[in-house]
């Protein structure tokens, strides 16, 4: 094993293994990978260490790893780790048993590789597929083949992406059913037809924008009514407004000019001390 923090990674969304693993490389190169395959993760995976298991030299091995990694199966770097003291950059070696392409390595160093889909899995029905599928088992009038349940997919595709639920398509499918039901397709195929909903478009979301505006000159506040032109009225050039309030009140105008002789009346601090 490499010291903590190194030695071999295994890249995620492998393949599971199989007898064909490695096929597409050289004998040499396809049993050394299925060597580093097997190892832990964490294992050292240096030249050095691997000379001393197969029975290959450190010449051999430097390059069989380049051809791994020209394959894609094989990618060197460093990543940032945490402990309680500080972040460390370790040096990494990503292995993957799939062959990935320079994309899908560089989305994974993003960090964004999607999971994919196993081999050998049975393909996921589509919400719409389900809906269809499992109707027989609570209206057995409406029981469907599953070539049936295929032909129909779309048009239940399509009421899901009008915004209808489950339950809705379900009443428009089963409410007021004639009796009997001679061609269960044929009737759902015309109901889901005639019962299109409209299409519903969901309202933009609010959002609440805080926001003020000044005038380009004085940089007095004001609101966009008031800064014609991005000024404000005195600015312009406009008289200024007779001071609301009672007997006294300083214009908006003049409080700086009177914080300006109040600071200017003011004991410093250092002579305070004095006296």
């Amino acid at each position: 094993m490499a010291n903590p923090g190194y030695g071999k990674r295994s890249a995620p969304a492998q393949h599971p293994r199989s007898d064909r693993d490695f096929a597409h490389l050289p004998p040499r190169e396809a049993s050394i990978a299925a060597y580093i395959d097997r190892l832990p993760d964490g294992a050292d995976i240096s030249v050095k260490t691997l000379a001393k298991v197969l029975p290959y030299g450190q010449c051999a091995l430097r390059t069989a790893l380049n051809r791994l990694q020209d394959a894609g199966h094989l990618r060197r770097g460093s990543e940032c780790i945490a402990n309680d003291e500080a972040l460390l950059w370790v040096t990494r070696t990503f292995f993957s048993r799939t062959a990935r392409d320079d994309a899908w390595w560089a989305a994974f160093t993003r960090g964004d590789v999607p999971p994919e889909r196993r081999q050998h899995q049975h393909p996921t029905r589509s919400r719409a597929f389900v809906l269809l599928a499992a109707l027989g088992r609570t209206v057995p009038a409406l029981t469907l083949s599953a070539a049936d349940c295929a032909a129909l997919e779309p048009q239940v595709t399509d009421w899901f992406e009008r915004g209808a639920t489950e339950a809705e398509v379900l009443h428009a499918l089963t409410d007021g059913l004639p009796t009997p039901v001679h061609h269960a397709a044929a009737l759902l195929r015309r109901r889901l037809t005639d019962k299109m909903p409209p299409e519903r478009v969901a309202p933009a979301p609010q959002r609440t924008v805080l926001r003020a505006l000044e005038c380009s000159e004085c940089r007095a506040p004001g609101s966009p009514e008031a800064l014609i032109g991005g000024r404000c009225g005195p600015c312009r050039g406009n008289p200024a407004e007779a001071p609301a309030g009672p007997d006294g009140t300083i214009p908006s105008t003049g409080v700086r000019t009177r914080m300006s002789e109040v600071r200017a009346a003011m004991i410093p601090r250092t002579e305070r001390k004095h006296r």
